[in-house]
Parts: C-alpha cells; sequence; structure tokens
C-alpha cells in the first residue's frame, strides 16, 4: 500500500523514445556523408585493402572480423643451414685437394646465394581474427612498404571498430525508447492508478 503524501512514480513517456530517435540518425548521418576510403593495392597485387575488406592472396577478410594486422621481417633459417654446410663441404674438399680451382669456385658461388636468399628472407603478414586462430602469409619484397600498408589496414580496422560499437548503442538506445514508449502507451491505456484508502478510525470499546 501506497502512503499518503508520497510522490507519485515516474514512468516512461513517449518523450524518451523520441530523445534516442537522433542518435540513431545522427550516426547514420554520419556513416553516410563520410566519404568511402579508397582502394589500396599493393605494387604485386598480393595485398589489396578497401573501405570494408582487406585481401591477401585471393583471400578475403572483413575490416570488422579483424582485430589487427602486423608484419615482421623473418630469414629462412634452412638456407642459412644449407649455406654455410655447403660453403664448409667445399672447402674442406677443397683444402683436402679433392676438388679442382674451377668447381671449387662454382661450390663457393652457390652457397654464397644460398647464404644471401637465407639472409634477405621475407615480411610475415600475421593477422589477428576476432575468436578465431590468426592467419599467416609470406609476403617478398620491402619491409617498409608492407609496413606502411599493414599501418594504414590498422587505422581502417580501428575505424570500423568504432562505427560499429556506434552502430550498436545507438540501435540499443532506440530498443530501450521504443521499449519504454509501449510501456508509456499500456500504463496510459489503463489509467491512473487508484490513492490510498482513508484510514478507518474504530470507536473504543
Amino acid at each position: 500500500m501506497v502512503a499518503a503524501g508520497s510522490a507519485p512514480l515516474a514512468t516512461p513517456t513517449a518523450e524518451s523514445a523520441a530523445s534516442a530517435e537522433p542518435a540513431l540518425a545522427q550516426a547514420q548521418a554520419e556513416e553516410a556523408t563520410t566519404p568511402p576510403a579508397p582502394t589500396i593495392n599493393s605494387p604485386d597485387g598480393r595485398l589489396t585493402l578497401t573501405a570494408t575488406s582487406l585481401t591477401v592472396l585471393g583471400q578475403t577478410f572483413g575490416l570488422r572480423e579483424l582485430e589487427r594486422a602486423e608484419v615482421q621481417p623473418v630469414r629462412w633459417l634452412l638456407w642459412y643451414l644449407l649455406g654455410g654446410m655447403g660453403l664448409a663441404i667445399v672447402l674442406i674438399l677443397f683444402l683436402n685437394n679433392w676438388l679442382r680451382t674451377l668447381p671449387t669456385m662454382a661450390g663457393l658461388l652457390a652457397t654464397a646465394l644460398m647464404l644471401l636468399y637465407g639472409h634477405r628472407g621475407t615480411n610475415r603478414l600475421r593477422l589477428w581474427l576476432l575468436g578465431r586462430e590468426a592467419a599467416h602469409f609470406a609476403l617478398p619484397g620491402d619491409a617498409d612498404a608492407w609496413r606502411r600498408l599493414v599501418g594504414e589496414a590498422n587505422r581502417r580496422i580501428y575505424r570500423a571498430h568504432d562505427q560499429a560499437a556506434a552502430e550498436a548503442a545507438a540501435a540499443l538506445a532506440a530498443l530501450e525508447a521504443a521499449h519504454n514508449a509501449e510501456v508509456a502507451a499500456a500504463i496510459e491505456a489503463v489509467g491512473e492508478p487508484p490513492g490510498p484508502e482513508p484510514a478507518v478510525s474504530h470507536p473504543p470499546a
């Protein structure tokens, strides 16, 4: 029972529903007025970055399903080992007079090329996926050029997540406002709740 003289309970009205609509409209307007980012392609065509997706070696990922991307230069350890072992074997054979000069020079050249290729290495691109295992790709070429592309990809990934968060917040506010409007309409249809009954005084026996 509600005590007499207490303040009435505040009920949601249709004004709260109208107040959430501008937030959703503003988010949609900002997304519509923002020009889409231009498409960027790597010089060798291995990577394509658009406003909504990232394609690497023919495999496409949506920006909203990516957490971040990173690229790191790596060396081919196998070619290092092969070149070093080959160079040692050629020198041992030459010092023991088991190889002539021309075969020794050819062997030294081949092993030096192996060492050079192992030192050159490649660039490992790692894509961190939301809720899934990271994807790895090997991209040859200049590491600085790949870093610039990956930096732009990370900026677009963060921007896509910001837009998704704004859309989700606006949609949640609209749903809450619609629910409040339904509750307010139901309360208005039922009418004001009855007031407290007056206290009945009993005469003394």
